[in-house]
């Protein structure tokens, strides 16, 4: 493997059309994988997760669950468990990143290359007003949140999910008594440039 720098500019670029005409010329057998997995394959490579939720309900007593919750930075993991959810339980995404940088777009050209329609999802804005964008209130939550439960949480995706999903039960937005998955999708690589505690 060949590892290449592209910078803030290059990576920029990356939606450009042509794009990837200088690699695939530069290494023929190349195969292009959008930004976090993305497309149908990745779609369908984590809807698998639908059916650990649903093997893992004995473990907390749960005849079923109403909804899950997961962070959206492309959509792919989101469009996957609508995809494998096939309209049983709505989805949440909570956006990693402002609504106009492509999320609902991406999904809907998953579903699109699915042959899907109708899809059972939505999205809840729980950026902060930007990409990988932190403010007191979230590490506080996270610190909180923590000591109480301690399941490590990272500022970039889950720990905003996390406390979007709080302010939506704090806002009465979903019925009292919901059986609410929440899954967390790791990333915590992504809490090493915050002073968490």
């Amino acid at each position: 493997m060949h590892l290449h720098w592209l910078g803030y500019q290059g990576y920029r670029e990356r939606h450009r059309p042509g794009f990837w005409d200088d690699w695939l010329a530069r290494y023929p057998t190349a195969m292009e994988i959008p930004e976090g997995g993305g497309g149908l394959m990745g779609a369908v490579g984590c809807s698998p997760i639908v059916d650990l939720i649903r093997k893992s309900l004995h473990a907390v007593d749960w005849p079923e669950y109403d909804q899950i919750w997961i962070a959206a930075g492309t959509g792919t993991t989101l469009a996957g468990l609508v995809l494998a959810e096939a309209g049983a339980h709505p989805v949440v995404g909570a956006l990693a990143v402002p609504c106009d940088h492509g999320v609902p777009e991406n999904v809907g050209q998953i579903f699109a290359a699915a042959m899907r329609t109708n899809m059972r999802y939505r999205l809840v804005d729980a950026s902060r007003r930007g990409f990988g964008r932190v403010d007191d209130e979230l590490l506080g939550f996270m610190r909180t949140c923590e000591a109480q439960c301690g399941v490590p949480l990272e500022p970039i995706y889950t720990a905003k999910t996390l406390l979007a999903l709080k302010q939506a039960v704090e806002a009465n937005a979903l019925e009292a008594g919901s059986r609410i998955v929440f899954v967390h999708t790791g990333g915590l690589q992504g809490r090493r440039g915050f002073d968490v505690y």
